[in-house]
């Protein structure tokens, strides 16, 4: 998910000047920032025309800075964060071991917001990962796509009830890939956000 005006990779925000943001591991200190910034991001993609209190509720429940805190805790996540100093701008969200709706996937780590998951994926042992993007998200799709994700199709989220379409994404990891190149600005996903 990119907002307006962000830095092209899903999850993120504008950041000071043109300069690409720096990722490392988020720590406890991060989710603050993060349950402010992610219902941004959010909010930006799910509701263009306002907000709904079944929107509102799955914000508070999963993006909350006690949500981070509790992501930050749990030994399958893995949370990485995009900034221009000291300003965070995006992050991605790492679960290893999630199971994708549709066919099964051997080894899989879920993308929840991508940015550096694929080389922490590998280092864990992943041999797909994957993600969602919502149907009405181009750029974020588009972006996806030119990364090696393939569009494996729906995979629909639903908030109390309300049906929003998605696209289930993934990838296959190479073979012996390293985990070096979470310091590499250009890699195609990165472990925690964008």
């Amino acid at each position: 998910m990119s907002a307006p005006g962000g830095s092209g990779l899903p999850g993120s925000v504008a950041g000071p000047g043109t300069t690409t943001p720096s990722v490392r591991p988020a720590g406890p200190d991060d989710a603050l920032c993060l349950g402010v910034l992610a219902p941004r991001v959010f909010l930006e993609t799910y509701a263009p025309e306002g907000v709904r209190p079944a929107l509102a509720r799955e914000v508070l429940a999963t993006l909350s800075p006690a949500a981070f805190d509790a992501a930050l805790a749990d030994p399958a996540s893995r949370l990485f964060v995009a900034e221009h100093a000291p300003h965070r701008v995006g992050f991605v969200h790492l679960v290893l071991g999630a199971v994708p709706p549709g066919p099964p996937l051997a080894h899989p780590a879920e993308v929840l917001r991508l940015a550096r998951a694929e080389a922490a994926a590998a280092a864990a042992g992943a041999r797909h990962v994957w993600l969602t993007a919502w149907v009405g998200n181009l750029r974020a799709r588009a972006f996806y796509a030119a990364r090696g994700y393939a569009d494996r199709g729906a995979a629909d989220h639903w908030i109390e009830g309300e049906r929003f379409e998605n696209r289930l994404f993934v990838k296959a990891l190479p073979a012996g890939a390293v985990a070096d190149r979470t310091g590499d600005a250009d890699a195609p996903a990165r472990t925690p956000a964008a």
